[in-house]
Formats: C-alpha cells, structure tokens, sequence
C-alpha cells in the first residue's frame, strides 16, 4: 500500500522520514517547494512528488495514495483543503497538529470520512498521542468523572514551525472546555502548582489540542491543559492580553514569524535524547475523588517521529471504522507505553 509525507522536508518531517526508513518502510515524499524536496528525496532515496494546496493539485496527486501523514503547518490554514482532498480520493489523514480548531474540524468531517471510506485522526505525534492515552487511561478508572487536568514538562527547544504556531495563537488568547464547550480564555487564564513527575512546579494553562480531543476520548465536560511557566513569564502574558488584538495584526505577526525564522530547525539528536517529557492528568468527580497518573515519555519530536510511523501502519494493516478519531481512540492507550523514556 501506497503512504506518503507532506511537508517531508520540513525539520519534523525529516523525524518522520528517517524513522519510517529505519524501520523499513519506503513512503512517498512530497511538499510544495521542488528543490527542497528533490535534495531530501535524494538524500534517503526515495520516491518524491511535487506539488502545492491547491484541490486540484491535490486530488490529482492522492488519487494512488492510501494514507497521507501531513506534516506541513501551520495547520489552521493546511489542514482542511488536504482533509478534503483526503475525503475526495478516498485516503486515510493523518497529521502531527496540536490546534483545536484542527480537530475540530476533523470531528466535523466524521460524517463525510465515514461516507468515504477513510480515517480522519490528527495529533499522532506528541501532539496529542501521550496526553490522549492519559486522558483515555483516568477516564477507565473513574468513569463518572467531571473534570480532566492534563498537562506536559518539557525542556526541550521549540522546532521553527511549532514556534510560529505558537505566534499564530498568541492573538487568539487561551481555550478550556467548560460544560462540554470550548471556551475563549486570557493567555494565562489559571495557573496552579502541579507536579508533574519532577517535584512541584507553578504551572499555567494553554490552548492545548487536548481541550478538543480528551472530550472525544473521554466525554469529560470540563477540560484544562497545563504547563509550567516562571512567575515573570505569567505576568507577560497576562499583560499581553491587554494588546491581543494587536497580536493578530498582520504585520506583527510577520515580524514575529520572520524572528522565528531565524531560529535553529529544531533541537539536535543529543538534545533530543537528553530531555525526556514528563506527562501528568488529573481526573475528579463531583464528589471530590481524584486520580493522579504521571509518565515519563520519549522527547516530543523523537515521540511524533515514531508516533505518527507507527499509527500509519497500524491504520493500513487494520480494517478500521471509517470516521474521526483521537490517538486513543484509533490505536488504544497501550500507544502512550511504546514511547517511555526509560523503557
């Protein structure tokens, strides 16, 4: 069966490439820019495809494919004409995003996914694989749950692309589920002490995939994702609120994009290996019962390389129900144990 990479030569995209080729397997590369593309198609033999967006270029291009992983951002304005393209010829989406809308919108498109044939399931990386499987494991211990925390610790470098994504959400402020709704929060909407498996740390909440996802996983209606931040950041950022309109200008979002341009692709092998992420969810009922689970999973981009190769597969080897899907959902939260650091 035919899988292909969009975005291949992108910094996560190469992650992907390169596990997949180590583990045997030969998928297609493709992206928008030819030259780049050839170098990298070159570079690890294989077979590569040009072409843009466009939903013409894209049907035409995806007609032979069985399942497309689709690596490049920012997906709040590549997400939905590759989903649509995917619906139209009849190939399995899958993709590395963590923005809410993302999954929202694939959650919308169940119907039209089921109608052809295809799973549709953002976030096989680790947006949002680790904190999927956490949310889906409290939830089996606590079926009458009402409220879900989940939260991530990590001190590893932002890619390029996950910094400009960050930029993109600056204006849109934060998001936590209130009542089964996704609601529209300040930068900094709440911030506790947490623990999430590396002593008590003053964290903060953020727009996190998991707002949209845990809620298909799980059915808990209340919903709050979390990471540590110093005192000074959550200051600046509560101030930032006051100019968020500002943020979503056009011409300050350049200016910041063109900043992280200049940034390094992404934290190097070494760096990768030495800074593991500790993944923390908290469940509680109306009683007041809570239920801790922390664990200590592989670094983000090293756990999305191998995330995104492994659901690939498993969607192609399995005859799967057609439609929308969280990590959990598709593969089981056995998928979270594949990727702990001190395995």
């Amino acid at each position: 069966m035919k899988w292909l990479i969009y975005g291949a030569y992108g910094y996560t995209g190469e992650l992907i490439t390169h596990h997949a080729k180590r583990m045997g397997y030969s998928p297609i590369l493709a992206g928008r820019n030819q030259g780049k593309l050839d170098t990298f198609a070159e570079h690890v033999k294989l077979e590569a495809r040009a072409f843009d967006l466009s939903h013409d270029a894209l049907v035409e291009n995806l007609q032979d494919i069985d399942l497309v992983v689709h690596c490049a951002g920012p997906f709040s304005k590549t997400a939905e004409p590759m989903m649509h393209a995917c619906i139209a010829t009849g190939t399995h989406y899958l993709d590395i995003t963590g923005e809410i809308e993302v999954f929202e919108l694939a959650h919308q498109l169940h119907a039209q996914a089921e109608e052809a044939g295809i799973v549709l399931c953002p976030g096989v990386g680790f947006d949002v694989i680790p904190t999927d499987c956490i949310a889906a494991r409290l939830k089996s211990q606590m079926p009458g749950a009402t409220h879900l925390k989940l939260g991530f610790d990590s001190r590893s470098r932002m890619s390029r692309g996950t910094a400009k994504t960050s930029i993109e959400g600056l204006g849109k402020g934060g998001a936590v589920r209130k009542e089964g709704h996704i609601v529209s929060v300040p930068l900094a909407y709440k911030t506790e002490e947490i623990n999430f498996g590396d002593g008590r740390k003053l964290a903060m909440t953020i727009p996190w995939g998991d707002v949209s996802t845990a809620y298909y996983t799980t059915g808990v209606p209340n919903i709050e994702v979390y990471i540590p931040a110093s005192p000074k950041l959550v200051k600046q950022l509560k101030r930032l609120n006051r100019v968020r309109w500002l943020l979503r200008r056009r011409f300050v979002q350049t200016w910041l994009s063109k900043k992280a341009e200049k940034q390094p692709a992404g934290p190097e092998a070494k760096e990768r290996e030495q800074h593991a992420t500790w993944v923390w969810g908290e469940i509680s009922n109306d009683q007041g019962e809570t239920i801790s689970l922390r664990e200590k999973v592989l670094n983000g981009y090293s756990l999305t390389a191998r995330g995104a190769v492994e659901v690939a597969i498993h969607v192609l080897r399995h005859q799967i129900k057609p439609g929308f899907y969280t990590p959990s959902r598709l593969y089981g939260a056995k998928l979270i144990d594949l990727f702990l650091a001190d395995k």
